[in-house]
């Protein structure tokens, strides 16, 4: 029984570990139909029902109207605590 890995073996965990953090993060947010591009937190994104998510690069060369537009919220957006009324 070996009471330390070897060092090739951590390090290979940690870029795992690693990795799967990175995938994990990436899942939830939101990307360009056209470029791929991640929008900033406060970026206008437009919404077309055809074509997904356009980021406000990539809309200028559209001519169509988009459906919505919405703005880019941090991640943590909604998750505050908020306080509430007494019981009686």
């Amino acid at each position: 029984m070996r009471l330390h890995s070897r060092p090739t073996e951590s390090r290979d965990l940690e870029v795992a570990l690693l990795r799967k953090g990175v995938v994990a993060l990436e899942a939830d947010r939101p990307q360009c139909a056209d470029c791929g591009r991640t929008p900033l937190v406060g970026e206008r994104v437009y919404r077309y029902d055809r074509h997904g998510l356009v980021c406000a690069l990539c809309r200028r060369g559209r001519r169509a109207e988009p459906d919505a537009v919405e703005l880019v919220r941090h991640s943590e957006c909604g998750h505050t605590v908020r306080r509430l009324r007494r019981a009686a």
